[in-house]
């Protein structure tokens, strides 16, 4: 194995960059990094493991952990409190409650499953993404790392090395199949979960326990590194990942560790280079600095980086990680230390860890201050969601049919129907308001991140796409029936276009069309509400920070409809030369993307103004 060295770290140094410039958002698909790392661990531990099985007829299990614990622990725990103390000084109070949660989640090692029970989606996270969300990849490998040493113990038992080979086929193969299955029916725990990740590691292991295998063409290593240059450059976050799609990766790196030491001179050399060495060296310390350097700064501005910002923080990326990496990572894992200092140490760590991640929870706050304003104002109270959700009318992930709610006048002859995603439900305020005020009926059909427009999209998260098709179908069949007057429609309009589709606006249009074209002889008029302007921040933790000014810059949606649909424009009653944070005395967004509650009511009379015109009340 030992030849075999500078090879596997040139593929971690590989990995990690990887992983970096697709967080420094350069490259779409560079989360397969994550995956080479996963067979590059598979390999190595499964190695040591069947080498400590045949040389002693048995496997020390305390030796093992404790060696893991020496190699993982001390950078992982020092990178986790220095992000959790960053996070509680440069984070708006707002967000320390999730902020220390997720501190807690990290240091009990269980953190890549609570990742998936809150829903947040690694391929598109939010306005604030958690600067601690790419521990959920260190989870795994941990939770690895405790199974599978017991797995080589009870397969090594049968005393044959062709069924020890044989169990971990069978284990690789299951962990695949269920990856598969995992990815269509829940994307978001298919991508963070163990059993469906094994696999990954599982592959390495078989190449560790065929060293017989040799890969000797060099045109083989080629298309293995044609594939991952393929994932880096076509993959991307609507790409249904792991599952089938995961080979690629997977099999490629499997590729190029078989085939150590016939790789192409070019590929060898690069390997070999002393930037390569030294990177893939110092890979662990910088996979756990990169993201948080990427994420507080941003979270700190209140933007997006640019360009020149995000190698910045690339470059203080390898500096931190240069450091980690000589004054904590190796003098204490090559420290000849007592079993019981490491056990310690290893608690003290976990302990304090959590201690701080609890004291994070506590100080955060329940109320925004904001510059220039007198009353401070509820964060419960901002970040409430309409009535709509605590109803039951509002459809969320796992359903596909609308219930029947109506509000208002419920003895009204004249029926309005609001139709959309999250972002029409966002108006489900004003046009209750204005059903009691005006005397119609309304009935809300709305399904979070499912566009009224008929437009394809990949499951990805907790969104499935044949669930979303199902409830439009559905809601275009409950309009027909009911054929009310109006039809309010309105939705997100940044939903990522599917591969081939060309422009955003030329895909959105066709969906305007499709949608009007099946809403045609079911209602006597159309109403089309233009997407509220696409803020690039989460704004209430924004203005608690007290960044009001940089709070206010925002993207406005494209309004392109067709002429044949009647529209509203809301941009022109939130901006003006820029979008304020702050419309009519309220703070105008409860999250980074739907307005608040208050500014639905506030804007009520200005809805009804555009309505009258065009005939509706």
């Amino acid at each position: 194995m030992n030849k075999r060295i500078s090879e596997i770290q040139g593929l971690r140094a590989l990995a990690t960059i990887l992983v970096i410039i697709f967080h420094a958002k350069f490259v779409g698909g560079g989360f397969i990094g994550v995956d080479i790392f996963y067979v590059i661990s598979g390999f190595l531990i499964s190695g040591l493991l069947f080498k400590e099985i045949s040389e002693t007829d048995g496997l020390r299990f305390g030796r093992f952990y404790l060696r893991r614990l020496k190699r993982l622990l001390p950078t992982s725990s020092f990178v986790l409190i220095v992000t959790a103390v960053a996070s509680w000084v440069l984070l708006s109070p707002t967000t320390r409650a999730s902020i220390g949660r997720d501190v807690i989640a990290v240091s009990t090692y269980i953190c890549n499953y609570l990742f998936a029970f809150w829903e947040n989606d690694y391929q598109n996270l939010g306005a604030i993404p958690s600067p601690l969300i790419h521990y959920w990849s260190l989870a795994v490998e941990e939770q690895f790392y405790l199974l599978w040493p017991a797995l080589f113990f009870l397969l090594s038992r049968l005393r044959n090395k062709q069924s020890l080979l044989f169990g971990v086929w069978i284990s690789t193969i299951a962990s695949f199949i269920y990856s598969v299955f995992l990815t269509q029916s829940a994307p978001i725990w298919a991508f963070y979960s163990l059993p469906t990740r094994a696999w990954e590691l599982g592959a390495g292991a078989l190449i560790a326990l065929t060293p017989k295998i040799h890969i000797k063409k060099p045109m083989l290593m080629w298309i293995a590194v044609l594939g991952l240059l393929f994932a880096t450059l076509c993959f991307n976050s609507s790409t249904a990942f792991p599952g089938v799609a995961a080979l690629v990766p997977v099999l490629a790196t499997m590729l190029l560790i078989a085939g150590v030491g016939h790789w192409p001179p070019i590929l060898r050399d690069a390997a070999h280079w002393p930037i390569s060495q030294w990177l893939g060296k110092i890979s662990y310390p910088l996979y756990l600095w990169h993201w948080p350097l990427l994420v507080l700064p941003a979270a700190y501005l209140g933007r997006p980086l640019h360009v020149f910002e995000r190698l910045l923080c690339i470059f203080a990326t390898v500096t931190a990680a240069d450091l980690t990496n000589r004054f904590i990572e190796d003098p204490l894992r090559l420290a000849k230390l007592k079993p019981l200092t490491v056990i310690s140490g290893a608690l003290l760590a976990t302990l304090l860890s959590t201690a701080l991640g609890v004291a994070i929870h506590l100080t955060g706050t329940s109320t925004i201050k904001v510059n220039g304003q007198k009353e401070s104002f509820s964060l419960a109270h901002v970040t409430r969601k309409p009535d709509v959700y605590s109803n039951g009318c509002h459809v969320n992930y796992g359903k596909s049919v609308s219930p029947s709610c109506e509000f208002g006048d419920l003895q009204a002859k004249k029926t309005i129907v609001l139709y959309g995603d999250s972002h029409a439900a966002q108006w489900f305020p004003t046009f209750e308001a204005l059903a009691k005020q005006e005397h119609f009926k309304l009935i809300s059909l709305t399904k979070s991140a499912c566009p009224s427009i008929e437009v394809a999209r990949r499951s990805r998260g907790p969104f499935n796409a044949k669930e979303c098709d199902t409830w439009r179908s559905n809601s275009l069949k409950r309009i027909a029936s009911i054929k009310p007057d109006s039809v309010i429609i309105s939705s997100f309009q940044w939903y990522a276009p599917e591969a081939g589709t060309g422009s955003r606006q030329e895909w959105w249009s066709k969906g305007q069309l499709k949608v009007l074209e099946k809403l045609t002889g079911s209602t006597q008029k159309i109403i089309y509400i233009s997407d509220t302007p696409h803020v690039l921040r989460d704004i209430p933790a924004c203005l608690a920070a007290g960044k009001t000014a940089a709070c206010n810059s925002s993207q406005p949606s494209f309004a392109n409809v067709p002429t044949s649909l009647l529209a509203i424009d809301p941009t022109q009653w939130l901006c003006n030369q820029k979008c304020d944070a702050i419309v009519n005395n309220v703070i105008a967004y409860r999250d980074g993307s739907h307005i608040s509650v208050d500014l639905a009511l506030s804007l009520a009379q200005r809805m009804k103004i555009d309505l009258q015109k065009f005939g509706m009340l």
